[in-house]
């Protein structure tokens, strides 16, 4: 029952913060971005652990890390490369989390799209990277390999849970590609609509994943 509540609130709170990004002001942004990560954090935290305790704390672990990354890409462009590895860290924990309980998987079924897909999407994000080429390619491969994994151990387990952190996978990749493209490409109106929702899914899925067997 928290857990639905938790998850009502959410919604609130990112519908808040959403429309704060469309605002002059930024206070509304400034409380609402991160209240929604925390109250996501807290959802592996009060409900029921179907998985293990090394899976729960990894993924806990790797929200707290995002949510570092959510206030720093609110503060001014220079703490850029601060928010992008927050980031990157955390999807390498949420990356060991995946590996723990099902092994790190090797299959090509998973790996050639991903990787004809990062080869595709860098060569259209390159013309724009400048200074940041090294960082953004770190991260791509970070982000890549998370959902790989993801993917490799819903194969392997075939559990409502798998399923779901490999759902939150692969909407992080969208929304890691929408921002992507919003900064380093073209602008767009919509881009904040579309990066924040599919991310905040993303992260709710990932973290219903710890309480769902």
């Amino acid at each position: 029952m928290l857990t639905v509540v938790l998850s009502v609130l959410i919604v609130i709170t990112a519908v808040l913060a959403i429309w704060g990004e469309y605002k002059p002001a930024r206070a509304q942004k400034y409380i609402f971005k991160p209240l929604t990560t925390i109250l996501i954090i807290l959802i592996p935290l009060v409900g029921v652990n179907n998985e293990t305790p090394a899976y729960k704390w990894l993924i806990v672990v790797g929200l707290i890390l995002c949510l570092g990354g959510d206030i720093f890409l609110m503060l001014s462009p220079k703490y850029f490369i601060a928010g992008l590895v927050s980031f990157l860290i955390g999807h390498i924990f949420y990356i060991i989390a995946f590996v723990n309980d099902a092994g790190f998987n090797l299959g090509l079924g998973w790996l050639l799209p991903l990787a004809v897909y990062g080869a595709a999407f860098y060569r259209f994000l390159a013309p724009g990277l400048g200074k940041l080429r090294e960082p953004v390619i770190l991260y791509l491969l970070a982000i890549l390999t998370m959902i790989w994994q993801a993917l490799g151990r819903w194969s392997a387990l075939a559990t409502t849970g798998a399923l779901l952190a490999a759902a939150g996978a692969a909407l992080f990749v969208i929304s890691d590609s929408v921002l992507a493209a919003d900064r380093f490409r073209q602008k767009f109106q919509s881009a904040r609509v579309i990066v924040l929702s599919t991310y905040w899914a993303a992260q709710w899925l990932i973290a219903f994943s710890v309480i769902t067997a």
